[in-house]
Order: C-alpha cells, then sequence, then structure tokens
C-alpha cells in the first residue's frame, strides 16, 4: 500500500495547532510547542502544521531556518546554554567554553548524542556569570567543576 507524504499526519502537532485556534499568527507559538515535547521539528509536524494554519511550507520552512533556536533533527538529551556576552566574558566564559568543549568532546553550538554547547548572549545573570541555562533552569558562577555536576544531574533526569 502506498502512503502519499502529503497524508501523513502529525497527530500531536495538529493537537497543538488545534489549541492555538489554527491561527497562522501563533506559528511561533505552535513550533515552540512542538519542539519542546519532540525535541525537534520533523517533516511530517511541519506538513501537519502548513496544513492546519493553511500556510505554504514554504513559510513554515523561511520561519525554521531564520531562528536559531529551532531543530529540524533530534539532537543530544540536553544542551549547555552558555552566556558569551561582555559580564561573563568578563569572568571568564570563553575559558569555560573551552573547557566544556573538551570535557565533552563537542564545539560550541554543536553536539553529541548526550550534551550539545549553545552560545547564549546575556541570560540576565550578570553579577553571577558565567552563567549557563539548561532546560529552562539557570546557573550562575558556573566553573568546570560546577559545569560537571549540572551535566551528570540533567543525564540521570533524562536517563
Amino acid at each position: 500500500m502506498v502512503t502519499l507524504l502529503n497524508t501523513v499526519e502529525d497527530k500531536f502537532a495538529r493537537e497543538i495547532c488545534r489549541d492555538h485556534g489554527d491561527k497562522s499568527d501563533e506559528l511561533l507559538e505552535i513550533l515552540h510547542a512542538v519542539q519542546h515535547e519532540k525535541g525537534h521539528l520533523s517533516d511530517g509536524a511541519l506538513r501537519t502544521i502548513a496544513q492546519a494554519l493553511n500556510i505554504s511550507r514554504a513559510e513554515i520552512h523561511g520561519v525554521v531556518s531564520f531562528y536559531h533556536d529551532y531543530k529540524r533533527e533530534a539532537g543530544a538529551q540536553f544542551t549547555l546554554h552558555i552566556c558569551r556576552a561582555e559580564a561573563c566574558q568578563a569572568v571568564g566564559a570563553d575559558e569555560l567554553i573551552t573547557e566544556a568543549e573538551t570535557l565533552f568532546d563537542v564545539k560550541l553550538d554543536g553536539g553529541g548524542e548526550d550534551v550539545a554547547l549553545a552560545a547564549a548572549y546575556c541570560l540576565g545573570n550578570c553579577a553571577l556569570g558565567p552563567a549557563v541555562l539548561v532546560n529552562e533552569k539557570l546557573y550562575g558562577r558556573v566553573d568546570k567543576a560546577k559545569i560537571k555536576a549540572i551535566a551528570a544531574q540533567h543525564m540521570a533526569q533524562n536517563s
């Protein structure tokens, strides 16, 4: 039996669209909700969203490719967002990034199966830099020992 690609529907994405009244002006919120639950935006989810909101897939692709926070493929279990703003740089953010790259064997704005590292530009924790954000939890005064502990904690939660 042949399944046409444009008939494949992502049930979760469809539910999120319904929750937002199938309104195209809520596209960003819909994309965030789907990615938050699934970890990335699959082709099926994007097709479903386009159909539900009555917008083109090209328009959705433009939005997804413009914002770097949207992921098209499943990534690491969690991402460490390390602040690179001036206040954090002044107290060792660049050294922390180098240590984290070595520790996790990944490059900034790249990632492996377990951990990804991403640059952030001001996490609003300037007095307690260098700052790190993981799964909406903010950490201050992060050093090599603390970043290892943070990673271990989040890896244990994701297991």
